[in-house]
């Protein structure tokens, strides 16, 4: 990661007014390409989407789960696990701050009787794998009701903290002392763990729901002034996240002496050039900056990021979001930087039928193909491990023959 200096730090504290003083940008690789190749593939244990496939198996039938996910991902030539390990505010590991994931054993709370995070590292290290451990900052609950959450849950412990929104509970990013405890909540694993990577997804501030609005009134009644509108102070929120995130983990691997790299995986429409100039020509529904409340082009371009993995989740030549306009647009964000750009891939569409590219097994190789133009790409991730094992299509299997004919260095 590039240095974080003393100066844009002070900066940043100094929130939206200092914002716009904060023009240190990352120092350019000496090469200009990427470091290695990933190939990765994201493992998702919310609501039992690819691991384990029932909270109600035993330890050692998750196990033998999640061996055989790991292997699958020797078997297609990846590197790269991104493992779920934080998806509602819960724990796959014996954590201090949250309780255990209901995942686990379908009862929140309820210990399984072994550390999956430790044994999916050690497992991971094993097969020469990488594994970045893969948190979601702030969502709570897939549901509305904090009485279904465990008696000590600190959502409970703070009702302040929380808001429904969409028929799902958020910790409220605008309050620092949410934004402190889930910072130590994540970091808890780092320390404890030999994980090679931090990694966030896409959800930050909620996806826009019609007709319902996230009430932080008070919030930003009490922390707003100075900033020319609420999208403002919001976009503030998360750049501290992030920002005080990388500055963690920098602080953290000088004093080990290790190498723990953090990432973040955003919807790939930064905006679109119709609201922005510098945005892509795109016409997609959602922009991170706009709705999101994620700049995640400043995150790049101010390097406080080792990593970025846009999904772009669209076929070549798609209307709203055309995946040949997408890669060029996060190419060009990278380039000069000390980011490095991997492309978040939709394997679970292949073979559906609308739109109809995808029903074409060779539509994702042909992605790999296009990518390869572009030095700044410096690999692809897969949604998800289910997707990459079954392979319903022969999608994924496209992939490995026409572009993984040795095995990835680890």
């Amino acid at each position: 990661m590039r240095r974080i200096t003393r100066r844009t730090f002070a900066a940043a504290a100094l929130g939206t007014a200092a914002s716009s003083l904060l023009t240190t940008g990352a120092a350019p690789s000496a090469s200009g390409a990427p470091r290695r190749e990933l190939r990765g593939m994201w493992l998702a244990t919310v609501a039992n989407l690819d691991w384990p496939s029932s909270a109600k198996l035993k330890p050692a039938e998750q196990q033998r789960e999640l061996r055989a996910l790991l292997d699958t991902a020797v078997a297609r030539r990846l590197n790269t696990v991104f493992f779920q390990v934080r998806p509602t505010a819960d724990a796959l590991w014996p954590s201090p701050y949250e309780p255990w994931a209901q995942y686990l054993t379908g009862q929140q709370g309820r210990d399984p009787g072994w550390d999956p995070l430790d044994f999916a590292v050690g497992e991971a290290h094993r097969r020469g794998l990488e594994l970045h451990a893969w948190f979601n900052p702030y969502r709570v609950a897939n549901h509305t009701d904090p009485g279904r959450l465990t008696p000590d849950h600190p959502a409970r412990r703070h009702p302040g903290w929380v808001l429904p929104y969409g028929g799902k509970l958020y910790y409220n990013p605008g309050l620092p002392e949410v934004r402190d405890f889930v910072q130590d909540a994540m970091l808890d694993a780092v320390r404890r763990y030999p994980v090679d990577g931090v990694h966030f997804d896409d959800y930050f501030y909620p996806y826009p729901v019609a007709g319902q609005r996230f009430d932080d009134d008070a919030e930003f009644e009490e922390y707003g002034s100075g900033f020319a509108n609420r999208a403002a102070w919001r976009r503030d929120n998360i750049d501290r996240l992030v920002y005080e995130m990388a500055r963690k983990l920098q602080d953290g691997n000088e004093r080990e002496g290790r190498r723990v790299r953090f990432g973040v995986s955003p919807f790939a429409v930064w905006r679109n050039q119709s609201t922005d100039p510098q945005g892509s020509r795109t016409k997609a529904g959602v922009q991170t900056y706009d709705d999101l409340y994620a700049d995640t082009r400043r995150w790049v371009r101010e390097g406080w990021l080792d990593y970025i993995v846009p999904q772009v989740y669209w076929p070549l030549g798609s209307t709203p979001a055309d995946y040949a306009e997408l890669v060029p647009w996060w190419a060009r964000t990278v380039d000069g930087t000390d980011v490095d750009l991997y492309i978040g891939e939709a394997l679970y569409k292949a073979g559906d039928t609308q739109p109809a590219a995808w029903k074409d097994p060779a539509e994702l190789s042909r992605h790999l193909t296009f990518a390869r133009r572009y030095p700044q790409v410096g690999g692809h991730v897969y949604f998800s491990a289910k997707e990459v094992a079954r392979d319903r299509v022969g999608a994924m299997a496209r992939v490995v023959r026409d572009h993984y004919g040795s095995a990835a260095r680890g």
